[in-house]
């Protein structure tokens, strides 16, 4: 996956800014008579979760006044207790009150997402992964998966090139699964093979190729299909995964189990900037 850097973070959050501020700036704030005068805010979290998107949120504030001190009271990744400081910020009135509703969108966000993915980690077992998808917001992928790795997550290919996925179209414009494959393994990537009922399994199995994607099996179905795998390959279960029936999935064996609610849904996380 792509690394984040303070390059990305800035091209990001600036377009975010220019959306907020274009074409006459915060006509509001410039009402204000001391906006200039320095003052210090606080980020308070108004509920339980993980943290998440903190460089965002500083560089939202930074790019507005460079007179910002951003001083963060927890780090990505780390549990966050309703009422708890996330964060204070010392600068302008006018920095603060322009940058505050930007900071807070991405801060809120990605807690989201780590918040939500956490909650699936904790009802999956050690061998199970939980895994993002690329039902992402536009543009942001980067951030989104991201998010997932702090909420204790595991991120699935990050675009169309890291990995060869077959899928029900791609075996469909085909001659054959098998030549697919083939095709496939030129390329020196992982392969995923999508199956989507124990006919097309036995289509597989014997062909090499490191993971089965199972996708919309009932759990019946679904342990059928691992036990004549026979842990040749890795397996992942993808379809309508929810905190419900999560652990039901994971108990059957899989090995990792792709959620795309947790980006593609995923609430905001609750947090308020009080002066």
């Amino acid at each position: 996956m792509q690394k984040i850097n303070q390059k990305y973070i800035n091209k990001i959050v600036k377009k975010a800014l220019m959306e907020d501020l274009s074409p006459r700036g915060d006509m509001t704030t410039n009402l204000i008579s001391f906006k200039n005068k320095i003052i210090t805010a606080r980020i308070i979290s108004k509920q339980n979760g993980i943290i998440s998107g903190l460089n965002f949120c500083k560089a939202a504030f930074k790019l507005i006044g460079k007179e910002v001190v951003f001083s963060p009271r927890i780090k990505d990744g780390e549990k966050i207790k309703k009422n708890q400081v996330i964060a204070n910020i010392t600068a302008k009135t006018k920095t603060i009150l322009i940058a505050e509703r930007t900071a807070l969108n991405f801060l809120n966000h990605a807690s989201g997402i780590s918040t939500i993915t956490n909650k699936f980690v904790k009802k999956v077992g050690k061998k199970t992964k939980i895994c993002c998808t690329r039902k992402t917001v536009p543009n942001l992928r980067l951030l989104e998966k991201y998010a997932v790795k702090k909420g204790g997550g595991y991120n699935h290919r990050f675009n169309l090139s890291d990995e060869i996925l077959i899928k029900e179209n791609h075996i469909s414009l085909s001659a054959s699964l098998e030549s697919l494959i083939k095709k496939a393994k030129k390329t020196k990537k992982t392969i995923t093979v999508e199956i989507e009922n124990i006919k097309q399994l036995k289509q597989v199995l014997g062909l090499k190729f490191k993971r089965i994607l199972f996708d919309n099996m009932s759990i019946k179905q679904l342990k059928k299909s691992l036990k004549l795998c026979k842990n040749k390959y890795e397996t992942e279960y993808s379809g309508n995964a929810n905190l419900k029936n999560i652990s039901k999935i994971s108990i059957t064996g899989i090995d990792r189990i792709s959620v795309g609610s947790i980006t593609h849904s995923s609430k905001s996380f609750d947090s308020s900037l009080l002066i």
